[in-house]
């Protein structure tokens, strides 16, 4: 017989959708997230399908991190394409719930908008430079598993 903790460390599969792609392996996710969270305490995240449209729409350019688990499906079948006709890189992560605990809400969240800078004030050169190193690697990354899928 198992205790309660055995039973809360294992997660129950995801269900993906089928246009998850790029999905993120686990090492790519982790560094994912990690930007996510240091773009949130920057004030440079976008949290929301209607943010994160309005804010492409506008000509802002960053990485569209997108939940692999929505359902229903239509609510973000129009982002991708949105992403690939303003040149904004995206990716697929596997969790909604791992999405927003990064991105520091509670509520679970169907994609976020990582921007290059922050829309008001300006950032200290130090925080400045660790966003810029960690959004440079995650994106060529991205790159890579985007070329990799065509």
């Amino acid at each position: 017989m198992g205790s309660d903790l055995e039973t809360e460390k294992k997660k129950t599969p995801v269900a993906l959708m089928p246009i998850a792609k790029p999905l993120a392996g686990k090492k790519l996710c982790k560094r994912t997230l990690k930007l996510v969270r240091r773009a949130s305490e920057a004030k440079c995240l976008k949290r929301g399908v209607k943010e994160v449209v309005k804010s492409i729409r506008r000509g802002n350019k960053g990485l569209c991190v997108i939940a692999g688990n929505i359902s229903p499906i239509d609510v973000i079948t129009h982002v991708p394409i949105l992403c690939e006709e303003s040149n904004v890189p995206y990716i697929y992560v596997p969790s909604k719930e791992d999405l927003a605990t990064a991105g520091t809400t509670k509520r679970p969240t169907c994609c976020v908008l990582v921007l290059t800078k922050p829309n008001k004030g300006e950032l200290s050169d130090e925080v400045k430079d660790k966003l810029k190193s960690d959004y440079d690697q995650v994106v060529t990354e991205v790159a890579e598993a985007t070329s990799a899928m065509f």
